[in-house]
């Protein structure tokens, strides 16, 4: 085949397989794709090579009018294809460098790169006077420019976003008030994911002049607060000594949250528990977490408002057997009878309630304070939670004589109330869901203990590390 005679089939043919090979081997590829199209690029420069056809000269054969409309064709498309190749090239190391960040950018030097083959193609294949070209596409700009003030404001306006980086792909932001999940920063506008689902579509000019707050930065750690109104009767030092244990039973927040009075009415005092967590999927769950324990606490402490038919006659310890799940499964009666045999046991911040490997004699139920449980991960000893007033430790010596596979100190002084096992024996006896009940407890905390050891997250519920241990 003489390529003289043949270039533009040719020139046709290596066009068409790159656009296969492009297609066919997908974006996932992105390096063997980019090869791919450097080779072809060679092949199609030899072609025109071959053929004596120069991208820089206009077609050497003017009185042939098939051969010059080949050349004239091989020669505008030799540019377009080194456009093309040369921004792929650009496109593959801003992406290898800085990310999907830089798309863009890309975009934009691509423009420029093609607008420059443009304007090479009609000077040297087509010889056409550039200078009253640009002359008049000047004009035209201007024109367009003034047409398109909006949109070449959105423009640029990405170009120094994507540049200065206050935000990237996945940050969670607020921009003028919308808040979300960063989706996109494309030409035009910045696109954001809502926490309600939908997608909200901010201009880049009005990103690049509003106010933007970036929650991911500097990241590993996202605000939660709560605020409760606590009637102005109960004295503020009581009720912040049992909103900061509530604070400390959240094992969730990072070290150094806070609660403070944020405000002083006539009926009521409204207090505020402030802290940070390290992921913002946990927030809802630690907030209710905390309103959980903010609650538990001031009730533990006897600084409760609103009158309770059933709970006002109740002593403490009568009380705390409604709060436990687990002794839910025996009737009003006989917790009445385990209420009175219940005996109360003061302890302080820094004490071993429960070590290792100890087989407990007893049923202990937290009714204040705070305790931590740790759990042994190889040779380390790791927190794997921890409870507060209305939670229970010692079910494994209950059950079986088993031995405790974590240890329980307390974080804060505090009591709790022991119900022997000779006494609960007698109930275990004859109820068989209380044992059931305690039974299930103890293989959930066995998978809490794994999860935990294997490093599996486990979720963080509004309720406590008992409602946590027990999802029935």
């Amino acid at each position: 085949m003489n390529l003289s005679t043949h270039p533009l089939l040719l020139g046709g043919v290596l066009i068409l397989l790159d656009l296969v090979l492009w297609q066919g081997l997908g974006p996932a590829r992105r390096t063997l794709r980019s090869g791919l199209r450097v080779l072809v690029f060679a092949l199609f420069c030899w072609v025109m090579v071959a053929a004596g056809i120069s991208p820089l000269q206009p077609p050497p054969w003017p009185e042939d009018a098939v051969l010059n409309l080949m050349a004239t064709v091989l020669g505008i498309g030799w540019w377009l294809f080194a456009a093309r190749t040369l921004t792929v090239i650009l496109g593959h190391g801003l992406t290898t460098r800085v990310g999907q960040s830089a798309r863009l950018l890309h975009d934009v030097l691509g423009a420029v790169i093609f607008l420059v083959a443009i304007v090479g193609a009609a000077a040297y294949v087509l010889q056409l006077p550039v200078k009253g070209l640009l002359a008049t596409s000047g004009a035209m700009a201007i024109i367009l420019g003034l047409a398109l003030q909006s949109t070449l404001s959105d423009v640029f306006s990405g170009i120094v976003i994507n540049t200065t980086k206050p935000y990237q792909i996945d940050d969670w932001v607020s921009i003028d008030g919308v808040e979300g999940k960063v989706l996109d920063i494309d030409w035009r506008s910045t696109h954001l994911q809502t926490e309600a689902g939908s997608t909200a579509v901010v201009p880049n000019s009005l990103a690049a002049k509003a106010k933007v707050l970036n929650h991911s930065r500097p990241g590993g750690a996202h605000d939660v607060s709560v605020s409760l109104a606590v009637p102005s009767g109960i004295a503020p030092r009581l009720a912040l000594e049992a909103l900061e244990k509530a604070l400390q039973g959240t094992h969730a927040l990072l070290p150094g949250p806070k609660v403070s009075i944020k405000s002083s009415q006539l009926e009521f005092n409204e207090y505020e528990l402030k802290g940070f967590v390290a992921s913002r999927s946990a927030r809802s769950g630690v907030r209710n977490l905390m309103f959980d324990l903010a609650h538990r606490h001031l009730e533990a402490a006897g600084l409760t408002w609103g009158e309770g038919s059933n709970t006002k006659a109740w002593s403490r310890q009568r009380q705390l057997l409604e709060e436990v799940r687990v002794m839910r499964a025996l009737s009003l009666e006989e917790r009445d009878r385990l209420a009175e045999a219940m005996t109360p046991v003061d302890f302080q911040a820094n004490q071993v309630l429960l070590a290792f490997d100890e087989v407990a004699d007893s049923l202990m139920i937290i009714a204040t304070g705070v305790v931590s449980v740790a759990i042994h991960d190889g040779d380390r000893v790791v927190e794997a939670g921890r409870m507060g007033p209305g939670e229970v430790m010692g079910e494994e010596g209950i059950l079986a004589d088993g031995r405790s596979r974590g240890q329980f100190r307390s974080l804060t002084s505090g009591r709790l109330f022991r119900i022997e096992k000779s006494l609960l024996g007698a109930q275990l006896q004859h109820s068989s869901d209380l044992l059931m009940a305690l039974d299930r407890l103890q293989h959930q905390r066995e998978d809490i203990r794994e999860a935990v050891v294997l490093k599996k997250p486990a979720p963080v519920k509004k309720t406590g590390l008992l409602r946590w241990l027990q999802k029935h």
